[in-house]
């Protein structure tokens, strides 16, 4: 006599996400598989702890508990990328029979509204951490034009603006810097005008970076003034709009993990040129620029010093720039300087 189990309802919660999973790598890509892997994990780990010993066991207000449980500890939407997987993955278990028909009906997607959807919010710098690791580390990516656009704007927190304006001339890579220069008569003027000239120093890996680009992707063209600019289309230096769109592609999430809006990136229109902007988790050029500030001032860079930098006053970045609460910058205050107020020296 057979031992294969007969009943479904008799499976674990892990066991069943494994037999999920193995479904569904067949018709799709690691990186999905590997995003819906980690958002069960949390599931099964919370069903675990509950002591929900099979899946027959669950119910629609276990659902709704675990609803609750994670609306209170993730952003909404990571929630509604974790809840779109698993009604997914209820799905697939009324499919085998082993819940309930209609339970996944009952796992609640949240109703995020604009604001909360929106890419209004800055680009945090664990996610641009995570997008630069995988552009440096990816054969395909690397010092791509997207790849140095986000280096430039992460690094420098420059304004658009000042990253179209970049020649190949600007770049000092053997000292690690680059100059912004102000030159309104051949269409890239700065916005505090010859203010707003100054040199920015980079990181070696930066260099490097750009190197590589400059020699194996660069467009070799001119611009319509004949000078040679670092980001090229190619018909020469883009417009505004195009800088704009290149952010959006830029920092896309889908690039390097699974989309925490529950959507199939080989399908999905927003990863278009057209479309990148559509995006809640893309960026523009200005959410990039306020990221980096805030991150220069974490990293212990003086606000003087970032200031010059980005080519803003202090009183403007500690007033639109500068997203830590009044606790973070306390902390920030103490770890650079509250060891000399020490009479234990």
């Amino acid at each position: 006599m057979s031992d294969r189990r007969r009943d479904p309802g008799e499976l674990k919660p892990r066991e069943a996400v494994s037999r999920y999973l193995r479904r569904r790598r067949a018709d799709s890509t690691d990186a999905s598989v590997k995003g819906w892997k980690y958002r069960l994990k949390q599931f099964v780990q919370w069903a675990e702890s509950v002591s929900i010993g099979t899946v027959s066991e669950f119910r629609g207000y276990d659902l709704d508990e675990y609803f609750e449980v994670r609306s209170g500890t993730v952003a909404p939407a990571t929630l509604e990328g974790e809840m779109w997987t698993l009604q997914k993955f209820f799905e697939y278990l009324e499919q085998i029979e082993a819940v309930d028909d209609g339970l996944a009906d009952s796992v609640r997607i949240p109703d995020i509204d604009e604001e909360e959807r929106s890419n209004s919010v800055s680009l945090e710098a664990q996610d641009a951490v995570s997008i630069l690791r995988f552009y440096r580390q990816s054969d395909v990516h690397r010092a791509t034009r997207n790849h140095v656009f986000l280096e430039l704007a992460w690094y420098t927190g420059a304004r658009q603006g000042g990253i179209r304006a970049l020649d190949l001339r600007d770049l000092q890579l053997d000292e690690n810097y680059i100059e912004f220069r102000h030159r309104p008569e051949t269409d890239t003027p700065l916005k505090n005008k010859s203010n707003g000239e100054r040199p920015v120093a980079i990181p070696p890996e930066v260099s490097e970076i750009l190197r590589e680009y400059i020699d194996e992707n660069r467009y070799a063209v001119h611009d319509d003034h004949q000078r040679q600019p670092l980001l090229a289309s190619m018909n020469g230096r883009p417009a505004t709009g195009t800088i704009r769109m290149w952010s959006y592609l830029a920092t896309l999430p889908c690039l390097h993990s699974l989309c925490p809006h529950g959507r199939e990136s080989d399908t999905c229109e927003m990863t278009e040129f057209a479309h990148a902007s559509k995006c809640p988790s893309s960026r523009s050029p200005h959410k990039i620029r306020t990221g980096s500030i805030t991150w220069q001032l974490d990293s212990g860079l003086p606000p003087e010093i970032v200031a010059e930098r980005v080519n803003a006053g202090i009183d403007v970045i500690k007033k639109h720039y500068d997203a830590t609460t009044e606790l973070e910058r306390m902390e920030r205050r103490r770890r650079q300087y509250i060891d000399t107020l020490s009479i234990n020296r």
